[in-house]
This record gives C-alpha cells, sequence and structure tokens, in this order.
C-alpha cells in the first residue's frame, strides 16, 4: 500500500493507494493484517479517496470465462491483479431466520429478496433457492426467487457477481470503519503516481502451498493467476495471457523438459478448448518436476484416498495413500509416471474405472520404475500438504542470506549492475535458464532484511530474500 499527501495527527491528508501484484489468496481473513499495518502507521482518517491499480495484469473486464452454460460458477471466473475472494460474491440465505446477508459488505452489486417460504420438508426443489443475475444496469442485481422451506439451514449462494477489486475496497472500507478510521472519499480504478510513498506491503503466503491448491483442488483460477505472474517476472508488467505462455515455454526448454515437442497452452487452466499436449509430453514434464523437486514436488498434488480431487478414490484399497494421479505410484522407493488422457464426455464412468484398474495394477508392478533420481533430497517426515520452513539460527556451517534483485531472459546490463555497485551493494550474477542477480551474501536474517528495505526502496519494489545453503546447493525463498 502506498499514499499521497501527508499523516499529520492521525489524519492522512491524501489518497490511500492499493496496488495489486496478482495475489490469487487474498481475502477476507487478510483485512485484519492490513488494516492492522494502517493502524501502525498512526492513520485514524483519511481524507481523499481510495485508489487501487489492478494494471499488474492486462487482461480486460471479462467476469467469466463463457466457458459453459454456467456462467456465475466460481470455476468459470476470470483472473485480475487486484484478486480478492477468488473473485466470487457469498450470499446467505437462512430461511429460518428469513433472512438474506451479504458474507462480504460489498455495495457493487445488489440482492432482491423475492424468496417465498413454505411449510414443506427442506428438500427437493424446496431445498435450495434459485436465482438469477442481472447485469444490464450498472450494478449488478441478484434476484432471489421461488420457494423454499422455512425448515432449511444457512444456504450460501456463491457466485461470480462483480468485480474483486470493488469488492475489495467495500471490505477494506468496512473494516477501517470497524477500526475507527473514517474514509471522506470514495473509490478510484487508477495507476499508483510516480510520487507515492510507500506504507507497507502485505505478503502471501509461500508459493508452494499456492501450487498445491491449485493441482489439489484444480483450481483453475489460481492456475490462470500463476500463468501471468510467471508472465510479469519474466517479460515485466502489464502481464499478457502470450508473455505467460512464452514464459512457460521459455522454463521447460531451458530445462530440458520439452525436448522439441509441441505445446499449446491457451490461458494456464484446465477450461480451454485449443489448449494442445500429449501424454508423453506431460509425463517428461512431471519427471522433470520430480527430478528436481522430489517430495516437495509430489507434496503439492492429490493423494490416493487422502486429499484433492482423489480423496474418495480408492479408500480401502492397496492404493490409499500410495498413488499421486496426476504423477504415478509408489513401491519399495519406486516411481512411475502416468499420464491417462480422456478426449469424450461419453463414457466418464467407464474411463474412471478404466483408470482405477490401471492404477491398482501399477501398484502391485514389481517391475522397474522410471529412471529419474531428485536433485532433492525428498522430506520423509513431510505429510499431506507443504510444510512450514521452520528458521534456525545461522551457525558455523549454515545457510548465508541473499537479495534477489531480478530475474531476466537475458544478461542484465552494464548499467544495471553499475547502478548496484554504485550503491554499495556487493552483488553476483547467476544462470540457470534465467539470469538471477544476488546480492550479498549476509551472515544473519536480520541484516539481510534490513539491506531489502534499501533494494526496494532504491532498486527493485518485489525484491525478496533468499537462504542459500551450503548443505543443499539450492534457494529458499524466504517470502
Amino acid at each position: 500500500m502506498d499514499l499521497t499527501g501527508r499523516i499529520r495527527g492521525g489524519v492522512l491528508k491524501g489518497d490511500l493507494l492499493v496496488k495489486g501484484f496478482g495475489d490469487p489468496t487474498l481475502s477476507d481473513r487478510d483485512m485484519d493484517s492490513i488494516v492492522g499495518h494502517i493502524k501502525a502507521k498512526g492513520i485514524r482518517k483519511i481524507t481523499g479517496n481510495i485508489v487501487i491499480d489492478r494494471s499488474y495484469f492486462k487482461v480486460g473486464t471479462k467476469d467469466n470465462s463463457g466457458f459453459d452454460r454456467h456462467t456465475y460458477s466460481p470455476y468459470n471466473a476470470m483472473p485480475d491483479a487486484m484478486m480478492f475472494n477468488e473473485r466470487v460474491s457469498t450470499i446467505c440465505v437462512t430461511p429460518r431466520q428469513n433472512s438474506v446477508t451479504k458474507q462480504t459488505p460489498d455495495g457493487s452489486y445488489r440482492v432482491v429478496n423475492n424468496l417465498r417460504l413454505v411449510n414443506k420438508p427442506c428438500r427437493g426443489r424446496y431445498s435450495w433457492p434459485s436465482f438469477k443475475v442481472d447485469k444490464s444496469q450498472g450494478t449488478p442485481t441478484v434476484l432471489l426467487k421461488g420457494p423454499i422451506s422455512r425448515n432449511c439451514g444457512t444456504r450460501k449462494l456463491c457466485q461470480v457477481i462483480t468485480k474483486p477489486y470493488k469488492t475489495f475496497y467495500y471490505a477494506l472500507k468496512d473494516a477501517l470503519k470497524q477500526n475507527g478510521i473514517s474514509v471522506n472519499g470514495g473509490f478510484r480504478l487508477n495507476r499508483i503516481p510516480d510520487n507515492a510513498k510507500e506504507l507497507f506491503t502485505h505478503y502471501s503466503g509461500p508459493l508452494e502451498k499456492i501450487i498445491s491448491k491449485t493441482a489439489k483442488k484444480s483450481n483453475n483460477l489460481y492456475a490462470r493467476q500463476i500463468l501471468l505472474l510467471l508472465g510479469a517476472k519474466m517479460y515485466g508488467a502489464p502481464s499478457t495471457l502470450q508473455k505467460g505462455r512464452q514464459a512457460v515455454e521459455y522454463i521447460l526448454k531451458s530445462r530440458g523438459a520439452l525436448n522439441g515437442r509441441k505445446l499449446y497452452i491457451d490461458n494456464g487452466c484446465g477450461l480451454s478448448r485449443t489448449s494442445k499436449l500429449t501424454a508423453r509430453l506431460l509425463a517428461q514434464i512431471y519427471d522433470h518436476a520430480y527430478s528436481k523437486y522430489g517430495q516437495r514436488w509430489m507434496n503439492t498434488l492429490s493423494i490416493a484416498g487422502v486429499d484433492g480431487t482423489i480423496r474418495k478414490r480408492f479408500r480401502g484399497t492397496v492404493v490409499r495413500k500410495r498413488a499421486w494421479m496426476k504423477t504415478g505410484t509408489l513401491r519399495k522407493g519406486r516411481f512411475y509416471t502416468v499420464v491417462i488422457l480422456v478426449n469424450t464426455k461419453q463414457g466418464n464412468w467407464r474411463a474412471s474405472q478404466l483408470q482405477n484398474n490401471i492404477i491398482k495394477w501399477l501398484v502391485n508392478y514389481k517391475g522397474r520404475g522410471v529412471a529419474v533420481k531428485p536433485s532433492y533430497r525428498p522430506d520423509h517426515s513431510a505429510r499431506n500438504s507443504v510444510v512450514e520452513r521452520k528458521s534456525v539460527k545461522p551457525g558455523p556451517s549454515a545457510a548465508s542470506y541473499y537479495i534477489q534483485a531480478g530475474s531476466f531472459t537475458h544478461a542484465p546490463t552494464e548499467a544495471y549492475l553499475s547502478q548496484m555497485g554504485s550503491l554499495g551493494f556487493s552483488y553476483r550474477v547467476e544462470n540457470d535458464g534465467s539470469y538471477k542477480v544476488l546480492i550479498g551474501p549476509y551472515s544473519t536474517e536480520r541484516s539481510a532484511r534490513d539491506a531489502l528495505k534499501r533494494v526496494r526502496s532504491s532498486l527493485n519494489r518485489e525484491a525478496f530474500l533468499t537462504q542459500n545453503s551450503s548443505r543443499e546447493k539450492r534457494e529458499t525463498l524466504l517470502y
């Protein structure tokens, strides 16, 4: 968050500026932290507007993909740099109390309650409210209609209705009000001016957790956001679909995961009729991911009979906890990469049974696995989700800390490197498919974080801290 103007006597005489950088996880749960940071700066009143900048992605204004007739379903949500609540508006209907409320305070859409309460059992046509969304006017309107049993508990309608940045604005303004911070101005959609002053930065959780949810829940929106984020990181903002596609292909080619095979990515998720790849190529990509990250990669995938999209499959069978449906199976330390593509929606049940039989056969197979060994040693204590890293005090052989100031597809220019030298930073450039500029090393995390503030203020606001371990020869993202 940034600001214009000055803070005097608890009053911000200017605008509060918010720029989104594509975090797909930002939600109501983050509001306490965000408002807490604002309060910590001594702000009790804002005389200007709340200005939101969504220019990090160039994605247009469509709310849904239009992939099928379920226009307002969450899986059809389109990406946005200022994502909030996964673009979903939740309406709570409680027939027993004759109550209809918005889960998140949001003035960007209206709800008209024309439901008819009936004294019927809560089942069938009386168990769920019917609705219609009207976007013909300036403000979207959700019309609730039809009969519903007064014996039903709370029903939550989760639909893609409005703009995520507008929902964020209303949620933020309400949270500020609840904490005694008034806002005189209103909502503005604009770019952050060059003379803005940084207030603070709100960070998402670890990328591994975001990838894990993307894979385990088959979250289309997360996949779209990640594709665009890659495009911005490698080719600069504003990111576009084309930049995202180029970034993915470049990464795979530079690491030998394509081997000349053709790949076409439409939008980064499975909702596409034009994306193309072969089962062999997909298996090759999985092999490469495992060879590089091992158990860390596998922990992001759905585990048979345990979690994700296959949590209800293979329960009570030998496959449970021993198969990752997108990567293969495990027996006596050997891994098997399995890809099954079904190219028709007819016969889904038969296809599912065939998949189950193939996986069961593989679990009991006693032959050799794939000839791939992970460069990162698997953490056998890891469970079904990515484990939080615990911080340790650096010892004599502990890791050094670096600041990644930039990542480039081509070697950084002399002018860029000389700028760091003129600021007094020591640095090195690593090339592992892309050129990473690392400032450091620093012997303690505290000294590295102090330097990080200078780097963000003078070089790159998106710079972050990494830990380069002499034991594992790999970089670990700290935040």
